[in-house]
């Protein structure tokens, strides 16, 4: 076996005859050159009658005349003929070249590289074979080359690299085999992984440490750093992290931002880095004054300035530009003024560190959109594609648009690579916008575990395809089986039905549940078609139907009251109805990245068909801030619900139940109307949680640092909730007495800890009831684990 010095600067054998026979031939190939040279120098010109050529076996002789370049009868020089010998050489398919005159005739004698058998990769465990027998230009029958060897081990090295083992060494190693072959091994010792030990910064005073590492892609090795697949040095890494650090203070407003370093420094053992940012934050800037003009006739300025949603004052945001010159230029096609073009002009103004924005309208190019062209889609359909662009065929172009386009393509998540070009058509003015893509797999299989301290241990089986049959469809099953709760369902949704942006969503499910928080068992099942739509920026509109069967079954394990056994007697009842769902959501648009709102408002009606008839209506409003730099978080939410029937009788199972759900520091049915059964001495025989028609809960909750390293991803939270459940539409078939069907508020105040592990998100709640009623059942500890691999 032969291997080479230093892992890639040379070969040498592995036995010192090897090694001392191949010296002398070189040195004999040397000297040979730098002997008859000079001779040949010295007579100034040289003729040659005949060349001779020795020691070839595969590479025809006409093919090493042809490298040297010399004619027969043609009279060349000592520095000619010393060319010829550098162009043979050269041409990486002999071992050794002599050149010797004798008389007139050249002899030149050759040792032919061997061809390569076989290559193998070994001692590589994190990288397969697959992975890197791509890299490599040495081929199978191919001519070995050292060098190309010696490049092939570089490029192995640098893909750990890329990984971040930058300890890894690469041996390339040949053995030989008879007919002029050799076996090429590269052995491969991959070392350890080179993690960041820490992240720092330097000239950074609006943002702390902790607040700027949670921006960048980068981790720093935690504690379960095994896990962790951030945490490694990689070049290419921290240039996308300079990029995203940037777009962090440019969105708060500072301007003047710009990362003047990056120091990299290996810790003593060479088994770490010290990874320090070197930047300059500037002063933060807010919005001066804002105004449109334009010197177009068919432009009314005022009308564009009125759909503007940035207003003076407020922390300027290039994302904010950009999103009122969108609005404007929908506004623009609105009113069918074609080409219209919008560029923003800035005004710094350091003395009040503001900046005005004047939006200016113009009439640009006249140019056409002639074609979308569309490439590397092997899977997904070229109309999953296309329904990504606003424009088609024949619309004016605009490149912003063209931009948006190619992040929403991105966006997807069904390819590796989507870029997305305009070139200049069969016209000046025609551009052609062409689409190249690289697919990669949207399909899934998953195994998780889950934990909570109400459903106990389960496993969940998920298989998931996001482009179903390449038409940008998903299609969901998952199985999940916890101790007392078992759900099968199938989900499956069409983004763009009928090309247009309206989704469909169907979901079929089976559940059954045992729980020792009540007296029965269930099983339901639920079918629920549903289409949703925009209905402004960030308005949403979902219309559905809903068919459900639930049956409550007595589990013979207790008594229970009179209103659960008739509840338990009706058997099967079914539901069918429509409903809707309105939700308005700012984080649709980003104005602001330190604050959004949710609010939801929905009705389900009942009584086309089934066993009941009854209203359903719901609502809920959500908000959360960031504050103190950004290092707390701060959420509050309000939410509530009302349940009508006008046929039929609600059940247990149809009616609220918050607890934990919805409020923290009681069982999931813990608090609201219960029915308690005593025997003739007063003892209680049975105690029922039955649910409320009614609830309304609000919930405050602040989310802040521990002061641990940041590589823990621990962090404390503190909250309060307040809330009730209430009411019954009908209590008559109680045996027992029926309590808190009034509305009374119970308050729960508490702290958490979020703990963000390799494997899922783990929050830790303890809750301490401030006021509560005598029957509640409180839950001072709750713990709940989602994990997938």
């Amino acid at each position: 076996m032969t291997d080479f010095i230093g892992g890639r600067r040379g070969f040498r054998a592995l036995t010192a005859n090897r090694m001392r026979h191949m010296s002398t031939a070189v040195f004999l190939s040397v000297s040979t050159a730098l002997v008859v040279l000079p001779a040949a120098a010295s007579a100034q010109d040289y003729t040659f009658g005949s060349v001779l050529i020795e020691g070839n076996q595969r590479i025809e002789a006409g093919t090493i005349l042809t490298y040297a370049g010399i004619e027969r009868g043609k009279t060349i020089s000592a520095g000619e003929l010393n060319a010829a010998y550098k162009r043979i050489l050269d041409s990486g398919l002999f071992e050794t070249v002599e050149i010797t005159p004798r008389g007139g005739t050249l002899v030149i004698e050759v040792k032919e590289y061997p061809t390569i058998n076989v290559i193998s990769i070994e001692g590589n465990r994190r990288l397969k074979d697959e992975d890197l027998q791509p890299l490599l230009q040495s081929k199978s029958r191919l001519v070995f080359n050292p060098k190309v060897a010696e490049r092939d081990a570089a490029l192995i090295a640098e893909a750990y690299t890329q990984q971040g083992r930058l300890a890894t060494a690469v041996s390339p190693k040949i053995i030989r085999r008879s007919d002029n072959r050799v076996d090429l091994i590269f052995e491969v010792f991959e070392g350890g992984v080179t993690e960041i030990q820490r992240i720092g910064f330097v000239g950074n005073q609006a943002y702390s440490d902790g607040r700027l590492r949670r921006v960048l892609q980068t981790k720093q090795a935690g504690i379960l750093h095994a896990l962790i697949k951030r945490d490694t040095f990689v070049e290419d890494r921290i240039a996308f992290d300079k990029q995203v650090l940037r777009d962090f203070y440019l969105s708060r407003g500072y301007v003047d931002f710009r990362t003047t370093g990056v120091n990299a420094e290996l810790t003593r053992e060479r088994d770490g880095y010290f990874l320090t940012f070197n930047i300059e934050e500037g002063q933060q800037f807010r919005v001066g004054k804002i105004t449109t003009t334009s010197d177009l006739s068919d432009v009314d300025t005022d009308e564009f300035q009125d759909v503007l949603k940035m207003r003076s004052g407020m922390i300027y945001s290039p994302t904010v530009v950009e999103n009122s010159i969108a609005r404007m230029e929908r506004l623009a096609n609105k009113k069918g003024l074609n080409f219209v073009r919008v560029e923003p002009r800035i005004t710094r103004n350091d003395r009040d560190l503001t900046l005005d924005v004047d939006f200016v309208l113009s009439r640009g190019p006249r140019v056409f959109v002639e074609r979308i062209d569309i490439e590397g889609n092997t899977t997904t359909m070229d109309r999953v594609i296309r329904q990504q662009f606003k424009i088609v065929e024949g619309d004016p172009f605009n490149p912003r648009e063209i931009r948006a386009s190619a992040e929403r393509i991105r966006a997807l998540g069904f390819f590796s690579k989507a870029d997305v070009n305009a070139r200049e058509g069969s016209s000046p003015d025609k551009v052609i916008v062409d689409v190249n893509v690289e697919e990669q797999p949207t399909g899934s299989l998953s195994f998780g575990g889950t934990y909570s301290t109400n459903s106990g241990f389960g496993l969940l089986v998920t298989m998931k395809e996001e482009n179903f049959l390449g038409r940008g469809q998903r299609l969901n099953l998952s199985l999940s089986g916890a101790e007392d709760n078992q759900v099968y369902a199938l989900g499956f949704s069409e983004p763009a039905l009928l090309g247009r942006d309206l989704r469909f969503d169907l979901d079929i499910g089976y559940r059954e549940t045992q729980t020792a928080y009540s007296n029965y068992d269930t099983t339901s099942i639920q079918f629920r078609p549903g289409i949703s739509f925009p209905v402004s920026e960030n308005g949403r509109m979902k219309l559905y139907y809903n068919a459900e069967a639930i049956e409550m079954i007595d589990d013979g394990s207790a008594i229970y009251g009179g209103i659960v056994g008739s509840e338990i007697a009706a058997g099967d009842v079914w539901s069918s109805g429509l409903g809707y769902t309105y939700s308005f959501d700012t984080r649709r648009t980003g104005l602001n990245p330190n604050a959004g709102v949710l609010f939801e408002f929905g009705q389900e009606f009942s009584g086309l068909g089934g066993d009941v008839t009854f209203s359903k209506t719901t609502a809920k409003a959500l908000a959360q801030t960031k504050v103190l730099n950004e290092e707390v978080t701060l959420r509050a939410s309000l939410e509530g619900g009302l349940l009508d029937y006008t046929s039929g009788a609600s059940r247990s199972v149809d009616r609220y139940q918050i607890g934990s759900g919805l409020m923290r520091g009681f069982t999931p049915d813990g608090i609201g109307p219960r029915e308690i059964v005593y025997d003739g001495s007063g003892n209680e025989v049975s105690n029922d949680a039955l649910g409320g028609d009614m609830f309304a809960v609000a919930r405050f909750e602040a989310e802040f640092p521990l002061g641990l390293p940041e590589e823990y991803g621990i962090r404390g939270g503190l909250f309060y909730d307040v809330g009730s459940v209430w009411g019954l539409d009908d209590s008559s078939a109680a045996t027992g007495t029926v309590f808190y069907e009034d509305f009374t508020l119970r308050h729960v105040v508490g702290m958490s800890v979020f703990w963000k592990t390799p494997v899922g998100p783990l929050r830790f709640n303890w809750s301490k009831a401030l006021r509560k009623e005598d029957e509640d059942v409180e839950q001072t500890f709750n713990l709940t684990v989602s994990t997938e691999f």
